[in-house]
């Protein structure tokens, strides 16, 4: 396989996309699980379809742009699982295509082909949730656009006014997703380290990443939403994850490869030779890529293999590395075969095999389909953890992510509190509330008009009387 993409010619990019393609049919026909934070997603743009406000209306930490995406989906296609795969396939068809084009025309590695399309194509498939449309794919997509404004500025004798949009790409991405915000670190070292800009080149790249989040700021300002705005968005960036750990071995066996190969081609750079001077700087800007990435872990939402798409260009670029450098073809050909069956092997056995069998599960991150949910078709609030409830039914009042909501539904001994809730209910009351934290009682005892509306048909469900 590596050999046919080793051959430079243009319908290698077709080639490209239809193996992206081909990796991703069998569980496009089988059906990929539904996950949490994708239901949580359509549940985002729908209710913004509804006039709603993002943050004010709505209490999700679900970054701007990804919802405004989410929201154009929901209005073509409502909720859809296979148009957020579509979508995501679109976005990673750009990135392989870009990444390779960008690599070849730029002389990155000493020979042209299309190998890099090749590794970075099968590293956006190391499991099966990769294949939906998360902000972290949609934000990678910019970073690795200004990856390609860098390697412009280090091609040329002294670094232009076109670090501007270095610093405007980063930007847009963390209008995606937030951690990948980190990267403007990455970018200012790089422009400091390996071009010719001057201190007002920095200064400007560091505007041109702000001009994007303060003119964000400023809609929810004349919007008078902005304190919403920074509370369930700005300040949720820093909040305290608590990871669970049946996710953390899951993920330590899907990337343990990627990473593994990553790991091996930096080492093989160390003492290698052959490179000019721009190559090696290459090399160090992805180096520095690597580092921000780690950087970023601390500020993800949830601990997923998706969450890790941030380091594939990366990967992937020290991963051709590791393949180009075997002096046997077939060696290098044998184990790359072996990385690929076994890469598809665990992305496959996540969706096909049940119960014990599968040794990537995933399960915090997977909806309960077993879940038995009676209610269908009803505008409901749900008190606690889980999104499986909403799965046929709406969203009703702001509180649609429980990390952000319990601080004011759980805090009721404050007055603004009880009375920021009764008119969040006047205004888009449920017809059903399911308490899966006995929340209800203290609730309705704190807001009497509340307990007059609403009646107990059975444990921990409440209905609109």
């Amino acid at each position: 396989m590596l050999s046919f993409f080793r051959v430079n010619a243009v319908y290698q990019i077709f080639s490209l996309l239809i193996l992206l393609l081909l990796m991703r049919l069998p569980v496009y026909l089988v059906g990929i699980p539904q996950l949490i934070p994708e239901l949580q997603w359509m549940l985002v743009g729908e209710q913004i379809n509804k006039g709603f406000v993002m943050y004010a209306d709505i209490w999700d930490n679900t970054a701007p742009l990804s919802a405004l995406i989410y929201a154009g989906i929901d209005i073509l296609f409502g909720r859809s699982q296979a148009a957020f795969q579509l979508v995501a396939l679109a976005f990673a068809s750009f990135q392989v295509i870009y990444f390779n084009v960008m690599i070849n025309n730029r002389d990155i590695f000493s020979k042209r082909n299309y190998v890099p399309g090749l590794i970075y194509a099968l590293f956006l498939n190391i499991s099966f949730d990769c294949s939906t449309l998360s902000p972290v794919l949609m934000a990678t997509t910019f970073v690795l656009m200004s990856f390609g404004t860098i390697v412009r500025q280090m091609s040329r004798l002294q670094a232009s006014d076109e670090v501007f949009e270095i610093g405007f790409l980063i930007g847009i991405a963390a209008l995606f997703y937030p951690p990948a915000g980190i990267f403007i670190i990455w970018a200012i070292a790089s422009l400091v380290f390996f071009t010719g800009s001057t201190i007002r080149q920095y200064s400007l790249c560091a505007f041109g990443f702000l001009f994007p989040v303060l003119l964000t700021a400023l809609y929810f300002y004349l919007d008078g939403s902005y304190q919403a705005f920074s509370r369930n968005f700005l300040s949720s960036v820093f909040q305290i994850r608590q990871y669970n750990l049946n996710d953390f071995k899951s993920l330590l066996v899907t990337l343990i490869i990627p990473f593994g190969l990553g790991i091996l081609g930096f080492l093989r750079l160390v003492n290698a030779f052959g490179f000019n001077n721009f190559q090696v700087r290459c090399q160090q800007v992805m180096m520095l890529w690597a580092i921000a990435g780690v950087l970023s872990i601390g500020l993800m939402p949830f601990l997923a293999p998706m969450q890790f798409i941030i380091f594939v260009p990366a990967l992937a670029f020290f991963t051709v590395n590791f393949f180009s450098t075997f002096k046997k073809q077939w060696l290098s050909e044998l184990i790359f075969l072996g990385v690929f069956a076994s890469i598809l092997l665990i992305h496959y056995q996540a969706v096909f095999a049940t119960g014990s069998e599968s040794f990537v599960q995933l399960k915090n991150l997977k909806l309960n389909e077993k879940l038995d949910v009676k209610i269908k078709d009803k505008r409901i609030l749900v008190l606690g953890d889980g999104m499986e409830e909403y799965k046929n039914n709406y969203a009703a009042t702001p509180y649609l992510n429980w990390n952000l909501a319990k601080y004011e539904l759980q805090n009721l001994d404050n007055y603004n509190n009880v009375i920021s809730i009764l008119r969040n209910f006047e205004k888009d009351a449920p017809d059903i509330i399911i308490d899966k934290v006995n929340l209800a009682p203290k609730l309705f005892k704190r807001i009497p008009a509340l307990d007059r509306r609403y009646k107990l048909v059975e444990k921990g469900i409440y209905k609109r009387v």
